[in-house]
């Protein structure tokens, strides 16, 4: 992977993600956050039914676009996270990002949250 495009992951930011809609079978491209937590990328959301989690519940292949300063379109795959230990773990450091530690059990409990890797 370039060194350009590992920098722009190492910081995580703004992303647009390119699904597969898990009834139409159509690509449905949305913009959304990305965090590297210990040199692992996740995209989460605020907590609530996702279209984009249930696409790539169903569909986990899945396009990850770079689309800042770095300019890049990466094949990925989702691995939702649903240990509860795990995903408090990984949630508590979002919700600190978000400024809303006090919600933190709420996300536990309804947010998507999964972690990507990227092929090859």
């Amino acid at each position: 992977m370039d060194r350009s495009i590992q920098e722009a992951l190492q910081r995580g930011g703004i992303i647009d993600i390119t699904t597969i809609g898990r009834k139409s079978g159509r690509s449905h491209r949305i913009e959304i956050a990305f965090h590297n937590l210990d040199d692992k990328v996740y995209i989460s959301g605020l907590p609530g039914r996702r279209d984009w989690y249930a696409n790539l519940s169903a569909n986990p292949e899945f396009t990850f676009h770079l689309k800042r300063r770095v300019k890049a379109d990466l094949p990925a795959r989702a691995r939702p996270v649903q240990e509860q230990g795990v995903r408090r773990d990984i949630l508590a450091q979002i919700t600190r990002a978000w400024g809303r530690e006090r919600q933190l059990e709420r996300f536990v409990a309804e947010s998507p949250l999964v972690e990507v890797s990227f092929l090859e």
